[in-house]
């Protein structure tokens, strides 16, 4: 298999080898360190996600911190794994994606080619796999010893018991040690308290070509809600991955389509009441009320 479709595995189980993998992905980081990528080390900063995120973070995502992600329905878990690939593909280092078993049965494996159409390069990419929730963070700790990575990706399936407020805190902790980002990819979960910096809501949004037909398929598209920001306010974009230049950029409003002969306008029809309207603030949306 070519280099660049080659993605690095590790399993992690509990019938006696969990010692065993864990000192593999030791050494397997430990190679991507002599093989002369700069290590982090504890410094802090921001990744940058594109100007109409940025504006809201400070600069982009916080490094050093726990960030988390969820589907916004069961229907959109496509969504929040694609945010996921998206913050992977905008750092140069290489990437721990830690999975547990059930996570790759429910919502399929990663796919090396498809990493790299989506500016993600498998070379840099460790996906360890975990029998359950307690191996799958135990896995993402130890990743987030290591100041050579660009991002710890922790991807637990359902709502684990073990997964509770003293367990993001531990990854809180570990990224905030290492000034390694950590992202909890939650595609089966529902939001519940945690030690997360912020907390993003993903769901799949309409995409196009320019000036190409409507049914013709564009850049992946996605409505993002930051719901929790520590560190600033909270925001709703619709937005477009350009995966050359690895950052979002706002999706271009496309006209609504005319609604048929025989049916009368949205606007003429009986109001809805889905609750306050948002109310556009700078860049980003809030909701009134």
């Amino acid at each position: 298999m070519h280099e660049r479709e080659r993605i690095g595995r590790a399993g992690i189980g509990r019938q006696g080898s969990e010692g065993d993998s864990l000192a593999a992905l030791r050494r397997r980081v430990e190679e991507i360190q002599h093989a002369g990528t700069p290590a982090a080390g504890a410094a802090r900063g921001h990744m940058a996600l594109g100007a109409p995120l940025d504006g809201a973070l400070g600069g982009g995502l916080a490094l050093g911190a726990l960030h988390e992600v969820f589907a916004c329905d069961k229907g959109n878990g496509a969504a929040a794994l694609g945010f996921a690939l998206a913050l992977a593909a905008g750092t140069r280092r290489p990437v721990v994606w830690v999975r547990q078993d059930l996570a790759a049965l429910e919502g399929g494996d990663l796919y090396g080619p498809g990493c790299a159409a989506f500016g993600l390069d498998p070379a840099r990419l460790i996906v360890v796999q975990g029998a359950d929730a307690t191996d799958t963070l135990a896995a993402a700790e130890e990743a987030l010893r290591h100041a050579v990575l660009g991002l710890v990706v922790v991807e637990p399936w359902g709502m684990p018991a073990r997964l509770d407020l003293t367990a993001t805190r531990r990854l809180a902790l570990r990224a905030e040690r290492s000034g390694v980002p950590a992202l909890l990819l939650r595609s089966a979960a529902e939001p519940v308290p945690s030690a997360a910096a912020t907390r993003w809501l993903a769901s799949a949004a309409p995409s196009g070509a320019a000036g190409a037909p409507a049914f013709c398929l564009g850049p992946p598209a996605f409505a993002l809600e930051l719901a929790r920001n520590r560190a600033g306010p909270t925001g709703r974009w619709i937005v477009e991955w350009n995966a050359h230049a690895r950052r979002f950029a706002p999706a271009p409003r496309r006209p609504a389509a005319a609604p048929p002969v025989h049916r009368p306008a949205a606007s003429q029809g009986p109001a809805r009441a889905d609750g306050p309207a948002p109310v556009v603030v700078g860049s980003f949306e809030r909701r009134a009320g």
